[in-house]
């Protein structure tokens, strides 16, 4: 089937805010006089909701309301260090207005909170470009989990076998292709060997000149 919709991940995908998580989470880890046991721990975090990422970052299953609270502190440090704010994925800017050209519904499917997106994309002027954001308030299960992505296509009017998601996570990239849709990967925060392995089609370093259609 033609693709009709395009979905984009936040993170990694739309703004470059990697870094600021990864300090993020290496501040909350110093607080609890925790030594990660590998050097990459961070990518443990990627795509996955904040109180599920503290669980996988301990290594135990922490009671629900402990995981939230260490995943609020988490934030708070996140939130102090994006002040200065993110910029853009080189080239998504101009890749959303060839969309919006040829009437290409466009939708945001993020494990980030409705806040930070409002408040990182409005910041970019790239909010106001998505008729659907689905965020982590909406929905029950976390990227591997496909319900976010089957929620935005709902969003969007769209089958879920005619849409194209931009990745940059392997659990987001898992998510997509249990959707039923095509999945594209952006090598922000893993390599491009990792993101095929999990799923997608294709891989690209931005969205730098990429056209429509594909």
């Amino acid at each position: 089937m033609t693709t009709l919709g395009v979905i984009f991940d936040m993170d990694g995908v739309l703004i470059d805010s990697g870094a600021h998580h990864r300090a993020a989470w290496r501040a909350l880890l110093e607080e609890l006089g925790t030594t990660p046991a590998r050097p990459d721990y961070w990518r443990l975090t990627i795509g996955r909701p904040g109180h599920e990422a503290v669980s996988l970052l301990l290594g135990r299953d922490l009671p629900w309301p402990e995981a939230e609270r260490l995943a609020d502190r988490k934030r708070e440090h996140y939130l102090r260090l994006s002040r200065q704010g993110f910029p853009a994925v080189p080239g998504v800017a101009a890749f959303i207005d060839v969309l919006e050209r040829a009437g290409v519904p466009r939708a945001v499917a993020t494990s980030a909170s409705r806040h930070d997106v409002d408040r990182l994309l409005g910041r970019l002027h790239l909010r106001e470009r998505f008729s659907v954001v689905v965020a982590a308030e909406d929905v029950r299960s976390g990227k591997p989990d496909p319900e976010v992505y089957l929620r935005a296509a709902e969003g969007i009017a769209v089958p879920p076998r005619a849409c194209l998601v931009f990745e940059d996570s392997v659990v987001g990239v898992q998510a997509a292709r249990r959707a039923g849709m095509q999945v594209i990967g952006v090598v922000t925060a893993h390599t491009e060997e990792e993101l095929r392995a999990a799923g997608a089609a294709r891989v690209i370093e931005d969205f730098e000149g990429l056209a429509w259609p594909l």
